[in-house]
């Protein structure tokens, strides 16, 4: 299987760019694939202006990304620009039907451009709402777009991430065994910037079915390569060990959060992808 490792870069690393600049410099980095963000009033594209017609919009980003050699790795959805409004678990009926009818949506965009792999985020706890019943409606939430993806022939991924409900490698673990079918799109940097050390995240790769991969170290989500101190020639080990299939995708951000505006994307991305290339060359000449 890691004989056949594909790189990926989302497009919303660049978000200065247009998205056609975006996915040209993506192509132009030698990149195989692309992760598309649709994120409501923060990326390229937003799932309010893409589901009008999602048929279209889904076939037209096919044809631009194929354009490019390129093909789409994964589509990750957020509905609202805050995480908390538009949580799959939120306790207002209305607004988890609305997160499903955009799930569906999302579902059927990525089988317009071809995307095999689609990704939300797991939801959060709330103030005013226990736990246990935040956790539940959560695992009702996730076990109902399982469905909907396994009947589109998708395969649907959570990130956890700072301020869900899974902001620790055991929580994301937790959810995977919750809820039968689920897998994970696995970032190490949410647990690194909190001080957990590689060897506690590294469970979640054997419930991966994406990866995001940037630079960062304790108290920063994000960094530069320099300054990382994620060992990912282990996590790459890890992942032979566990026979991971799917993309590897950096994802470097710029965004006025968590000091994600601070480093040099362009750079920083090239780095990284001449560090992995380097992995999957070895690998492949069996070094």
């Amino acid at each position: 299987m890691m004989n056949n490792q594909r790189l990926s870069c989302a497009d919303f690393t660049f978000p200065l760019l247009s998205h056609e600049g975006s996915l040209n410099l993506i192509a132009d980095m030698g990149m195989d694939g692309v992760d598309i963000g649709l994120f409501e009033g923060r990326s390229h594209l937003y799932p309010s202006q893409e589901f009008v017609n999602v048929e279209k919009s889904g076939t037209a980003l096919k044809t631009k990304v194929a354009d490019r050699g390129l093909v789409v790795a994964d589509v990750f959805l957020q509905t609202a620009p805050g995480f908390i409004p538009s949580a799959i678990n939120h306790p207002d009926e209305t607004q988890r039907k609305k997160c499903r009818a955009g799930f569906r949506s999302a579902l059927e965009y990525a089988v317009a451009c071809e995307c095999g792999h689609v990704t939300i985020l797991p939801g959060v706890f709330f103030d005013d709402v226990p736990e246990a019943e935040s956790l539940a409606l959560c695992h009702e939430e996730l076990a109902w777009r399982v469905e909907r993806a396994q009947e589109a022939g998708l395969i649907f991924a959570v990130e956890a991430h700072i301020g869900s409900i899974a902001p620790m490698p055991r929580a994301a673990i937790a959810l995977v065994e919750a809820v039968p079918g689920l897998t994970l799109t696995v970032d190490y940097t949410h647990f690194t910037s909190r001080g957990f050390p590689d060897r506690d995240i590294e469970p979640l790769l054997q419930h991966a079915s994406h990866f995001h991969a940037r630079g960062a170290c304790e108290g920063r989500l994000q960094t530069s390569f320099e300054h990382n101190t994620i060992d990912y020639e282990r996590v790459f080990q890890a992942m032979k060990t566990c026979e991971y299939a799917g993309f590897i995708g950096i994802e470097y951000v710029w965004i006025d959060w968590e000091h994600c505006n601070e480093v040099d994307n362009v750079s920083e991305t090239i780095l990284l992808r001449d560090f992995f290339r380097k992995l999957i060359k070895e690998n492949r000449d069996g070094k």
